[in-house]
């Protein structure tokens, strides 16, 4: 199999050089593994550390947003014939020691996308966090369906079929719920797995605000009619 690991990054000097050097070298099933860091729009030394830690980079020329860098990371993978593509935060908050898991996951169960879930497990999580994620739990089954316990992960793996059919439109934050329309539309195999999310006070600054939610709702609501 041939992985892609893609990385979403603005401004992510700090973090990104320890997320690369943390991905595990060896996986099973897997016999060509890469990675991609999407900077996008960075002002500071990502991309440059990034490359030195011999990952590859595609530069945004602006800060286009999450929707826009899962998009780029996509199309990446489709034009570059990769088998699966595997989705992870910058921002350090992510273990990929997960990440055979979620490659096993997809063979064992013929998932064409599977997400890293931070719900499946005990652990301790900002309150915010929890009530942004079941709010927007409840609206992804509202929207489109879909039992989910974790809409909002960044953790995610997407198989050849899904590469193949997901058409993502969204570039800000809403993307995340609008990958569940897109595992409706195309009647795509979901599945979850459970993960250990290292939430640090630099993580905790990244991501979803619950000031953006009535922008987000707002966003996925127009997208019912397109």
């Amino acid at each position: 199999m041939k992985l892609l690991i893609a990385i979403p990054a603005y401004n992510e000097e700090k973090m990104i050089g320890e997320v690369i050097k943390d991905i595990p070298a060896r996986i099973a099933h897997v016999s060509q593994r890469d990675i991609l860091v999407i900077n996008d729009g960075s002002t500071d030394a990502t991309a440059d550390i990034a490359r030195s830690h011999r990952a590859r980079v595609v530069e945004h020329l602006l800060n286009r947003g999450l929707g826009a860098s899962l998009k780029t990371a996509l199309e990446f993978a489709l034009n570059n014939k990769y088998d699966a593509l595997i989705t992870i935060d910058a921002d350090g908050q992510h273990e990929t020691k997960s990440i055979p898991a979620l490659v096993k996951k997809m063979i064992k169960e013929k998932a064409d996308v599977v997400v890293g879930s931070r719900w499946l497990t005990r652990g301790h999580a900002p309150l915010i966090r929890i009530i942004i994620n079941k709010l927007a739990n409840l609206l992804t089954f509202f929207f489109y369906g879909i039992h989910t316990s974790d809409s909002q992960s960044g953790y995610r793996l997407f198989g050849p079929k899904a590469l193949k059919l997901l058409k993502l439109q969204s570039e800000g934050m809403e993307v995340s719920s609008e990958i569940f329309r897109e595992i409706a539309r195309n009647r795509l195999e979901y599945a979850e797995i459970p993960i250990k999310v290292i939430y640090t006070r630099y993580s905790q600054s990244k991501g979803q605000k619950i000031s953006n939610a009535p922008l987000i709702i707002w966003h996925l609501f127009m997208r019912l009619f397109k």
